[in-house]
């Protein structure tokens, strides 16, 4: 139960409350279920101030007005959680190495190989330059020729800015092992306290914006897409529909990487579990 002080200050009603869970589900598939009404009053009162509002109804006759578009983007980085760090679930980047990219370091079929991998739901960063650190060291090791790009994507476009940035606490790079902490970071003068991912990490990675209920616009195909932690957001439809983009969207063999509490055990006829909820593409 909300606190009758902070209750006080902008009326929520259960109608108010509803509306916005609608207009989240509607653009973003994500389900706001009753539990995450005291969250969703909490974070969005900071955007009801920032906006001089004086009521949640208000709140919602904005978001229904024409400025609702711009208010949507708003609202959904307000409610979205971004709870990530360097090198999460580590197994999933052993496999990466051995399983994903050191087969593709050693073919000698003449051709250079083409590896495409994408963080989708990648936060702050730290998931996607993770991924590029591994294929950068494995590369040096190797001198592996390839021509390998990490697509990096996210609905909140608070976090996307952090990830472009690339600058993060030392305490953060914990993580991070220690060589590649050294390697792959630079100290900032102007602040000890932080690093900054290297230039050549970062040129691995293309940051965008993307909803993953919207259309897509790729044109190609990918290795592997990590896509951890997101899907525990989307009701059981939402969730099948984006499992059957994904493997549309996967080279044949292709991976699929999901988060310690996720699962794909329904789609036993279109994924392989072939390690710690790591999935491998079955037909086309």
């Amino acid at each position: 139960m909300m606190s009758s002080s902070s209750a006080t200050e902008f009326p929520f009603t259960s109608a108010d409350f509803q509306t916005i869970v609608g207009i989240v589900y509607e653009r973003s598939g994500i389900v706001l279920n009753t539990h995450k009404r005291d969250m969703t009053y909490s974070r969005l009162s900071r955007r009801l101030r920032v906006l001089g509002l004086r009521s949640f109804r208000d709140y919602c006759a904005l978001l229904k007005g024409r400025e609702g578009d711009r208010e949507v983007g708003f609202l959904i980085d307000a409610i979205t959680t971004n709870l990530t760090k360097f090198f999460r679930e580590a197994h999933h980047f052993d496999f990466l190495r051995e399983q994903i990219l050191t087969p593709a370091a050693q073919r000698r079929n003449g051709e250079r190989p083409h590896i495409r991998l994408w963080s989708a739901g990648c936060s702050s960063g730290e998931e996607p330059y993770s991924i590029a650190m591994v294929a950068a060291a494995l590369q040096r090791e190797t001198m592996a020729d390839w021509d390998l790009r990490v697509l990096a994507t996210d609905l909140d476009t608070n976090v996307l800015k952090r990830a472009r940035a690339g600058i993060y606490s030392r305490a953060s790079l914990e993580s991070v092992p220690p060589t590649m902490r050294e390697t792959f970071f630079d100290r900032r003068p102007e602040d000890r306290s932080s690093s900054q991912v290297r230039r050549n990490i970062q040129d691995l990675v293309s940051i965008r914006q993307l909803n993953l209920l919207t259309t897509w616009p790729f044109h190609g195909k990918f290795d592997a897409i990590f896509c951890r932690n997101v899907m525990i957001y989307f009701d059981a439809e939402t969730k099948t529909a984006l499992i059957e983009r994904f493997h549309a969207q996967l080279k044949e063999g292709g991976w699929l990487f999901v988060g310690h509490s996720e699962s794909l055990l329904d789609h036993q006829t279109r994924f392989k579990l072939c390690g710690r909820t790591v999935y491998r593409k079955i037909g086309q």
